[in-house]
């Protein structure tokens, strides 16, 4: 594959991985039901597959935590203040890490 072509599909990506952390973001306030918590695990579980693929391996790394994190929830019957903080701590990374991969494709 030529690299033009690699990086339009890294900037497709992006443009889908930034939808995700948006949604990912507005999740956080609703961490209460069990959908919503199922919700961001689902949503890290896909950038955590894919980041690696498309070469972003702090993304993939990131969303590993979010979904491990998330995954813990339910079990904190509700004192998740801490678990809570390291979510929006690595929904933070992610956005931060797709902005400056955007930025070097452009």
């Amino acid at each position: 594959m030529v690299d033009h072509e690699l990086n339009e599909l890294r900037r497709e990506f992006l443009d889908e991985a930034r939808g995700k952390v948006e949604e990912m973001d507005t999740t956080l306030t609703g961490l209460e039901t069990a959908e919503i918590v199922e919700r961001l695990a689902y949503l890290a579980h896909q950038l955590k597959g894919s980041g690696g693929s498309y070469g972003y391996q702090s993304i993939s790394e990131d969303a590993a935590e979010i979904e491990k994190a998330a995954e813990t929830l339910p079990a904190t019957n509700g004192t998740h203040a801490a678990i809570s903080q390291k979510i929006r701590e690595h929904v933070g990374n992610l956005k931060a890490e797709i902005d400056r991969a955007t930025a070097e494709l452009a």
